[in-house]
C-alpha cells in the first residue's frame, strides 16, 4: 500500500475529479432533456465513478470513496437522467446542495407541511450527542482490544469486528451527515436507526440498516421491478420477486464493493449472503401475507431470533471475505499510520513553539 502521504494525494485528485464531473451534470442537465439523452450524457461519468475508487488502496478512504461515489453516486445519476429521485425532487436546487446529494450519503427530511414551509420537519431518528459520545468509546475500546485478538475465541472477534463495523459506519455518515447540515442548512434523516433493535428481516433490512441505501435501492431496483411483476403476477404477488431482485442488484454491488477493498477475484459468498436474506425476507412477507395479522411472534422472541440470524449468516458468509482481503489487519494498521502522523505533527509544533519562546526570552 501507498504511504499515507501519496494515498492522501491521490484522495484529493480522486474528489476533485468527482467535484468537476457532478459540475458537468449540474450543467448539462440544464440543457438535455430528461430519458436517454441525458442518460447518454451521463454515461461517461458513471463509468468514471466506477474507475475513480481503483485509485485508492486504503480501507477506509477506498471504501468511503467507493460507497459514496461508485454506488450512491451512480445511482443517483441514474434516477436523474429520467429526472427522478433527490437529484430532480428541486429543479432550482444550488449547484453546492446537488454536488452533496449526488455524492455523500445524505438524504433530506421532507417537510410534512407544504403549505407552511417555515414550520421545519422534526427530527425525527436524529440521535444525540451522548449516544454517539457512547458510541465512540464502544468503538474506541474495541479498537483497542484488537490488540489482543490472539488471546481470544474467534467467534468472539466475529463478534467484536460485527460492532466494530456497524459503529465505525455509524459514526462516520453521522459525522458526514453532520457537516453536511452544517454547511447546507438542510435538515437531514438519520443513516441507522439502532439495527440492533430488529423484530423481523423487513423491519432490519427496510428501517433500521443504513437506511441510505434503502432509500436509493427503493426507486431504482425494487419499484420498476414492482411495475414489471405486476403485470404478470397481480400487485398482490409482484413484492416477492421484486423484493428478491433488489437483493440481487445488491449483493451485486457489495461485490464490487469488497473488489475495491481487496482486488481480489471475488468467490461469491457475498452473493449467497443477500440471496439467503433476500429469500427469508420473502418468506417472511409471504408469510405476513397469508396469516394476515392473525398470528405475531412477540419482540422479545422475533428480536433476538432476527439478530441472531443476520449474524450467524453474517459469521458464515459475510465477514470471512472481509477478512480474506485482509480488511482488519489493513484498517488497524491505517489507524496506527493516522496516530504516528498526528503525533509526529504534534511533536514538529511543540519543538517550534518551544524554540519560539527561547528566542522571544533571549529579548
Amino acid at each position: 500500500m501507498e504511504s499515507l502521504e501519496g494515498e492522501m494525494v491521490n484522495f484529493c485528485k480522486v474528489w476533485l475529479s468527482v467535484f468537476i464531473s457532478l459540475c458537468y451534470c449540474y450543467v448539462m442537465a440544464k440543457f438535455v432533456p430528461k430519458g436517454i439523452p441525458r442518460l447518454f450524457c451521463l454515461i461517461p461519468i458513471i463509468s468514471l465513478f466506477l474507475f475513480l475508487p481503483l485509485k485508492l488502496f486504503s480501507v477506509h478512504l477506498g471504501g468511503i470513496t467507493a460507497f459514496f461515489v461508485a454506488w450512491l453516486a451512480n445511482f443517483k445519476l441514474l434516477l436523474f437522467a429520467f429526472d427522478k429521485g433527490p437529484l430532480s425532487s428541486n429543479h432550482s436546487i444550488s449547484l453546492g446542495s446537488f454536488i452533496a446529494i449526488a455524492c455523500l450519503p445524505i438524504k433530506i427530511q421532507q417537510n410534512p407541511n407544504p403549505n407552511n414551509p417555515s414550520k421545519k420537519p422534526k427530527n425525527k431518528g436524529q440521535k444525540s450527542v451522548l449516544n454517539y459520545a457512547i458510541k465512540g468509546l464502544i468503538l474506541g475500546f474495541l479498537m483497542r482490544a484488537h490488540d489482543y485478538t490472539e488471546y481470544m475465541h474467534p467467534k468472539l472477534i466475529m463478534v467484536m469486528y460485527s460492532f466494530h463495523i456497524y459503529l465505525c459506519l455509524e459514526i462516520i455518515l453521522a459525522m458526514v451527515a453532520s457537516l453536511s447540515r452544517a454547511l447546507l442548512g438542510l435538515e437531514l434523516e438519520p443513516q441507522f436507526n439502532e439495527p440492533y433493535l430488529s423484530t423481523s428481516m423487513q423491519d432490519f433490512w427496510g428501517r433500521r440498516w443504513n437506511m441510505m441505501v434503502s432509500s436509493i435501492l427503493r426507486p431504482t431496483v425494487y419499484e420498476p421491478s414492482l411495475k414489471l411483476y405486476a403485470r404478470f403476477t397481480g400487485r398482490k404477488w409482484a413484492p416477492l420477486p421484486a423484493t428478491m431482485t433488489t437483493f440481487v442488484v445488491s449483493a451485486i454491488m457489495h461485490e464490487l464493493m469488497f473488489y475495491y477493498l481487496g482486488r481480489v477475484k471475488p468467490t461469491w459468498e457475498i452473493t449467497w449472503f443477500f440471496l439467503l436474506h433476500g429469500f427469508w425476507l420473502t418468506v417472511e412477507i409471504l408469510l405476513k401475507k397469508a396469516l394476515t395479522g392473525k398470528f405475531r411472534l412477540p419482540r422479545i422472541v422475533s428480536g433476538p431470533l432476527t439478530v441472531g440470524f443476520v449474524m450467524v449468516t453474517a459469521f458464515w458468509l459475510f465477514f470471512p471475505q472481509l477478512l480474506r482481503c485482509n480488511g482488519d489487519v489493513r484498517a488497524f494498521n491505517e489507524y496506527a499510520a493516522v496516530g504516528a502522523f498526528v503525533k509526529n505533527v504534534g511533536s514538529v509544533l511543540s519543538l517550534k513553539t518551544t524554540n519560539a519562546s527561547m528566542d522571544l526570552s533571549a529579548f
